[in-house]
């Protein structure tokens, strides 16, 4: 009987449901976006109801398609967007409010108050990331607080708590299992990053019950089964689960010590295998669980910078400014003009992320004559996107003390060969794409297939990743500290 993986790919925007077979390719996937609600400004929000609707099309729209008998998939992998926070009624599943999402930054003045009060240290000692409203443990307290009803349901012992992939997997089992994975769990500021366990200080500090709290579980390995899942069989393992950016890492079998990758989608994401060694940043990025194979493997650290905005600037492009239909129509716009003009677009939508970490700054575009046209905004999108992870990358070459290895790229503008170009030159490194840019999807079908014994080790799985096209540096060195320098003007008008 042949064997296949089916994958769950939530992302900010939409779901992803896809098929990989026993030889590692990627057979079908289908895709459903949902509504993005912004009820304030620098909120986000979503419909938990509306994400669980997306993934059960998608699961019955991949089945029409007849790749595989159902009774063929041998487990489920998971990935999901991180940070975003939800609480729901244990009792029936039913979600207590909407979604705060990983970009929403209503609690900012709280994470200020921290600050101030002295407790951002031991946060960053203990989870290795910033005091920030991007991370999930400021989005619970601010739930338990503004969410009705919810005093008494905590009374009751109703209320579950989680990420997204908590969400799925409570969905997925019926409302058998409760658990995230390290890799998820690491994203909360509540989980101790040497012992993977929820924090009690953390806990006390954010005001965050544990017993709302998913139980946290590796990353490869059994955690649930299937039940009631239409379209699908009951007793799927759930055997792979992973947060986006280190379902990429592994997906593009980043393996070893010092291997990097760069995932391009709603934001940018640049993540580097650390190994065993949980390296505290210096230079404003975030330490990480990459993630654990196994009950008795050891955690794997990654070094990571995101930025908040990437994709999202074309769909503003598209959906704010309507200069294109599509978004697949922004690289032929950009070519239309030689080079930016002078026109720098700062995508500070939601604020900036990494290095720079300043919720409170918003977008600009600056640098405008009578001669720009809508190919110099283009440009200047694409020029952004592929600067903030410049920076990113410099931030990272400081903490590790050398340059990194070519950069691995992936996500769905990394189909975009003007940007990775722009990426490759302003970087000053040559760039990989690989054969399957879904990494996302590739690595939660990699982690379920280790967690089943469908392969048995990393190595057998480095054997199928391949190669699709390089791009090496075609910017001279004087031409790109020019470049870099009118960013970094344009970056300083944003943060005044």
């Amino acid at each position: 009987m042949a064997e296949f993986i089916l994958a769950i790919d939530q992302g900010t925007t939409g779901s992803t449901v896809a098929l990989m077979d026993s030889a590692g390719k990627l057979r079908a996937s289908v895709n459903h976006e949902f509504a993005q609600l912004y009820p304030q400004p620098g909120w986000v929000e979503h419909r938990p109801a509306e994400i669980w609707e997306s993934v059960v099309k998608g699961i019955r729209a991949l089945m029409r398609k007849r790749i595989c008998k159902p009774a063929e998939i041998v487990a489920i992998g998971i990935t999901n967007q991180r940070e975003t926070a939800l609480l729901w009624d244990r009792e029936n599943g039913e979600p207590l409010n909407n979604a705060v999402v990983w970009q929403c930054r209503r609690t900012t003045d709280f994470c200020e108050q921290l600050k101030s009060d002295g407790h951002e240290k031991v946060i960053r000692r203990k989870t290795g990331l910033l005091l920030d409203p991007y991370f999930s443990a400021s989005k619970y307290r601010w739930l338990l607080d503004n969410t009705a009803g919810v005093s008494r349901l905590r009374k009751a012992g109703r209320v579950a708590a989680g990420t997204i992939d908590s969400y799925l997997i409570w969905q997925l089992s019926a409302g058998d299992t409760h658990v995230t994975d390290v890799s998820n769990a690491s994203r909360t500021s509540l989980m101790n990053l040497k012992s993977l366990r929820w924090d009690r200080q953390l806990l006390e500090l954010f005001n965050v019950p544990e017993e709302i709290l998913p139980q946290i579980s590796p990353s490869s390995g059994v955690l649930g089964h299937t039940r009631n899942v239409p379209g699908l069989p009951d007793g799927i393992p759930i055997a792979g689960v992973a947060g986006d950016q280190q379902a990429a890492l592994f997906g593009q079998a980043c393996f070893s010590p010092a291997d990097a990758k760069c995932t391009f989608g709603t934001g940018s994401f640049i993540v580097m295998n650390t190994g065993a060694e949980m390296l505290l940043s210096k230079s404003g990025l975030l330490t990480t669980v990459a993630w654990q194979l196994g009950d008795k493997g050891k955690p794997v650290y990654a070094l990571e910078g995101g930025a908040f905005v990437c994709g999202a600037a074309v769909q503003w492009l598209r959906d704010g400014l309507q200069i294109i239909k599509s978004a697949a129509d922004v690289e032929a716009l950009a070519r239309t003009v030689a080079d930016h003009g002078g026109v720098e677009f700062v995508p500070a939508l939601t604020g900036l992320g990494a290095p720079h970490w300043a919720p409170e700054a918003r977008g600009t575009l600056s640098g405008m004559t009578r001669g720009s046209e809508r190919g110099h905004i283009a440009r200047a999108t694409l020029d952004a996107m592929a600067l903030q992870n410049a920076d990113i990358l410099r931030a990272m070459e400081v903490d590790i003390g050398k340059r990194l290895k070519p950069l691995r790229v992936d996500g769905g503008a990394a189909a975009n060969d003007l940007l990775m170009q722009t990426q490759a030159d302003v970087l000053g490194r040559k760039l990989i794409r690989p054969q399957v840019i879904e990494t996302t999807v590739a690595g939660a079908c990699y982690l379920a297939g280790l967690g089943v014994g469908l392969w048995k080790t990393p190595a057998e799985i480095r054997s199928i990743w391949q190669a699709q096209r390089e791009f090496s540096v075609q910017m001279s060195a004087t031409a790109r500290r020019k470049r870099l320098a009118s960013w970094e003007a344009a970056l300083q008008r944003t943060l005044l």
